[in-house]
């Protein structure tokens, strides 16, 4: 082959080598000029997922179109601002948050709620669950529901509270009885008790008696008695008694341990004693002095002794409520036949010797209830002549 062939040949395949490259660089330029020209026909849109935001571009029309390009299936539950066939401009700003599954137990029973909303009390009134303040509620109403998902609510309910002598109304959930006086700040001191275990469950309607008890020490000084000595006394009449001595109290010191309960007094026990001042006894001496029945009836006895006249009736020795022996012991049982008036001893001095006008001597040896003043009962050794006597107004004279 000549040098001239091969120089045309050479130039030929470098001409088509370059149409190649040229060819290929208007192709590359044509598709970063349509790359660049689709790119920026984009919108930008401020994308919020979860809370977590990204910016894109994108061609897509509508917020649903948008939201499946990116595989995001919307329920009924989340939450999308703005709705999914508002239209893409450009700097629009989509939110979309899915709703989360929230259990909910209301002492003991369960329920589920899907649902956006983050805090407790929040999600609580979009499942319809009423609260109150008094309610225990894990987590706090006030506070965001925790990554496990779950509220438990316990209901508040009214009880009894009796502390001491004050009784109230409070609320409670359903707890023990410790935890009950803790949740109120009842202070328990040692010796107060509850009436009731402290590991018994509250339940509505329930009464907590908390009963404060006391113990304290009181010294009282008190009184005691003085003895009393029987001496006898044959100057005075049978049943009269005369106070030889005065007796006199003394007093002893003691203590006593005293417990009360609420403020009442329920028990108290001496624990010593000391006598501060001895007592004086008493003495009584008492008359064994017997009158006898007997009386003279000499003509010269009615010479002298005060005279006057009295209002006169009758008795037995068998009336009702009589023993038959008189003040001064003469037994009218034994002596049917004896002379003995009945007196009032500040008029005629009990063991006188008397003259009673229509009944004769007779020995003044007796009392009576209803013997006051000028009056007598003259004794009648049967009912009849008691009867037969009546009521009648005598001359009396006192002999001696």
């Amino acid at each position: 082959m000549s040098n001239n062939s091969m120089k045309n040949l050479f130039f030929h395949s470098l001409r088509s080598k370059q149409t190649l490259v040229t060819i290929a660089s208007l192709l590359l330029f044509l598709a970063v000029v349509s790359f660049v020209l689709f790119e920026g026909t984009k919108k930008t849109v401020a994308l919020t997922v979860n809370g977590e935001q990204q910016e894109i571009l994108t061609h897509a029309n509508t917020v649903e179109e948008l939201l499946k390009q990116h595989n995001i299936v919307v329920a009924n539950e989340d939450f999308l601002k703005p709705s999914l066939n508002t239209s893409i401009k450009n700097n629009i700003a989509i939110e979309w948050e899915q709703a989360r599954q929230i259990e909910i137990t209301v002492d003991g029973e369960i329920q589920t709620i899907n649902t956006t909303e983050h805090l407790v009390s929040e999600i609580l009134a979009k499942a319809d669950v009423p609260i109150n303040e008094h309610d225990a509620i894990t987590p706090a109403a006030d506070a965001e529901v925790g990554p496990n998902n779950k509220i438990a609510v316990e209901k508040a309910f009214e009880v009894t509270l009796l502390d001491g002598n004050e009784e109230k109304k409070v609320w409670s959930t359903s707890t023990t009885v410790a935890d009950f006086l803790k949740q109120h700040s009842i202070q328990l001191n040692e010796f107060d008790r509850v009436e009731r275990q402290m590991d018994e469950k509250v339940i509505p309607d329930s009464v907590i008696k908390v009963v404060r008890v006391e113990k304290v020490t009181d010294v009282v000084e008190e009184a005691t008695n003085f003895a009393v000595e029987t001496k006898k006394d044959d100057s005075l009449l049978k049943g009269k008694e005369k106070v030889v001595q005065a007796g006199e109290k003394g007093t002893v010191s003691r203590t006593y341990d005293v417990i009360k309960e609420n403020g009442i007094e329920v028990s108290r026990n001496v624990i010593s004693e000391k006598v501060t001042k001895e007592p004086t006894k008493k003495v009584v001496a008492v008359g064994t002095k017997v009158v006898t029945a007997s009386v003279s009836r000499g003509a010269s006895d009615t010479s002298d002794g005060k005279e006057f006249y009295v209002t006169a009736t009758a008795y037995t020795a068998y009336c009702n409520g009589c023993s038959g022996v008189t003040t001064t012991g003469i037994n009218l049982k034994s002596n049917p036949d004896v002379k003995v008036v009945a007196v009032d001893p500040k008029v005629i001095p009990l063991g006188s010797k008397v003259w009673v006008e229509g009944y004769g001597y007779a020995v003044a040896g007796d009392t009576g209830g209803a013997i006051k003043g000028n009056k007598i009962d003259l004794f009648m050794p049967s009912k009849s002549k008691a009867y037969n006597f009546g009521r009648k107004k005598v001359r009396v004279k006192v002999l001696n």
